[in-house]
């Protein structure tokens, strides 16, 4: 998701880079709103929601274009969007609370309140920590598990995700590398339940909205009465701009599960900014200093984006936050993605600055924060007006244009090979993977079919590409996610097992379609 689905990653250490300690101005209201419509032009969002926090107060707050093309009902501060991966912050703070009660530690091991969670190996199973499920260092690879979430409408239980991580192998070394998890921030919200007695979004709703006065803001789509201000997602993955379905409400939201809007996160981003106190006269405490410390401290590194403009000296990930320096200040962010939702959060303590962006637009969306991010920061520092719009608009078509190129190429190839003989039956059957379950590949008319089981959203016809290897257009296309299948034979020519790959190079991260083992059962 990537729920979470993002790019989170990818885009979040891009814009660690962001900052340097100088003299401070600010870009005026007017400058933003300027900026904000050149930028959505070039980017082709439908709407956008912004604000900026300073010094304790909201200095800007304001909603871009429409929730939808098709109503074009007006953004404002209080549309809500999904903030996806943004929720991972509320999860980590939740367990901060718990915490705070000594009702756990960050060094208790999981097995402790999960006694069937089971990771690829005894070792790992036995010594997985709490704070292991919130870092990214599990030593499994980038969105592993990932295909039980997306596309949405799947059938896998908590019981499934607790199950499923002994039938992956390992990228790294346990502890030692950083990859990009969602499905441990799901076992993190489970862990919530199972120690406070209430489900993660009552736990998050009750205990950090609330108190907080984030009263427009919701842990679940299920707990919306009112749906007039929500901001409907936005694809652009077929050429041109189109509403596509909200991504549904999963087992529990503590990977990127949370509608909120400008307003409220701003009233996140001040507690954040002032070390867990809130009210009007700071004297509540959603979570202790010390928390806070924990949070803000880098359990994994990742490494840096040297660039001479901000001079960032290290980078890594703390508990539910992306950390790094920028001229001896602290920068802690994030990005969030779902389909057609793309947000960021990104905040300077050391300037009590603050500052966060919706968006309702994929892909565009990611590239506008980021360009826009950057504008706004770069105004609080006094630097030079560095163009990064237009900078990241020339990166979006650099890099669209390549992968353009190549899934271009990869259906010319399916097209010049329609003629082309194969015995359909050879392909034909029941296969399994340990973790997915179950697909069948049958014939549809004279078509040949690919359907996953347990995720019925993801089928779609098989054309012939080459070899043994055959290109599925999935009837979903709400994301680039378009797969080869390739399929091992046996010595008669029989299909034994098939192993599936993206086929465009900017394919989202939560289809992870590379730890699919599919052997023949039937």
């Amino acid at each position: 998701m990537s729920i979470f689905k993002i790019k989170p990653v990818l885009l979040l250490f891009a814009c660690f880079a962001l900052f340097t300690n100088s003299t401070f101005a600010q870009v005026s209201s007017a400058e933003l709103d300027a900026l904000v419509q050149k930028a959505m032009e070039k980017f082709n969002v439908a709407g956008v929601a912004v604000a900026i926090v300073k010094d304790g107060k909201i200095v800007h707050e304001k909603g871009y274009g429409v929730r939808s093309i098709s109503t074009k009902e007006p953004v404002n501060e209080h549309t809500n969007f999904q903030i996806a991966s943004n929720s991972k912050a509320f999860t980590t703070a939740a367990l901060s609370i718990l915490v705070d009660e000594g009702k756990l530690n960050w060094k208790d091991k999981v097995r402790t309140y999960l006694p069937e969670f089971k990771m690829y190996n005894d070792y790992v199973t036995e010594n997985f920590l709490v704070e292991d499920l919130l870092c990214h260092r599990s030593g499994l690879g980038l969105g592993a598990g990932d295909l039980m979430d997306f596309p949405d409408g799947t059938d896998f239980t908590i019981k499934d995700k607790l199950t499923a991580f002994q039938y992956f192998k390992p990228k790294s070394a346990f502890r030692t590398q950083f990859d990009y998890d969602n499905q441990l921030y799901v076992i993190a919200g489970e862990l919530i339940a199972r120690i406070s007695g209430m489900t993660w979004e009552k736990f998050i709703q009750s205990r950090i909205l609330d108190p907080l006065q984030m009263t427009n803001s919701f842990s679940s789509q299920d707990a919306i009465k009112d749906k007039d201000n929500l901001a409907l997602p936005h694809s652009t993955e077929t050429g041109t701009i189109r509403t596509i379905a909200m991504f549904r409400d999963q087992i529990n939201g503590a990977a990127g599960g949370i509608l909120s809007n400008v307003d409220d996160m701003s009233k996140w981003m001040i507690v954040q900014l002032n070390k867990g106190k809130y009210g009007p006269g700071q004297d509540k405490q959603l979570f202790s200093e010390k928390r806070q410390r924990e949070m803000w401290t880098i359990h994994t590194i990742t490494g840096i984006n040297p660039n001479p403009r901000y001079n960032q000296h290290f980078g890594g990930y703390g508990l539910g936050w992306g950390l790094g320096d920028i001229k001896g200040n602290l920068i802690a962010s994030h990005t969030g993605g779902l389909p057609g939702m793309l947000t960021s959060v990104a905040l300077i303590p050391d300037l009590k600055l603050g500052v966060v962006i919706l968006t309702n637009t994929e892909s565009g969306g990611g590239y506008l924060f980021g360009a826009l991010q950057q504008t706004i920061i770069d105004s609080y520092l006094g630097l030079d007006d560095n163009n990064w719009i237009d900078k990241y608009s020339k990166f979006m078509q650099t890099k669209g244009n390549s992968a353009d190129s190549v899934v271009k190429s990869v259906w010319q190839t399916v097209a010049a090979a329609k003629n082309i003989k194969i015995n359909a039956t050879d392909y034909t059957g029941i296969y399994e993977d340990k973790w997915f379950g179950k697909v069948e590949v049958f014939l549809k008319g004279n078509q040949l079919w690919f359907k996953a089981l347990r995720s019925p959203r993801l089928n779609g016809p098989m054309s012939y590409y080459k070899a043994n290897t055959f290109a599925i257009k999935w009837e979903y296309q709400d994301m680039n996610c378009d797969a080869f299948a390739m399929f091992s034979l046996d010595e008669n020519g029989k299909a034994e097992s098939i192993k599936l790959k993206g086929i465009s190079p900017n394919i989202d991260f939560s289809f992870d379609f590379q730890d699919l083992d599919l052997q023949r059962i039937q």
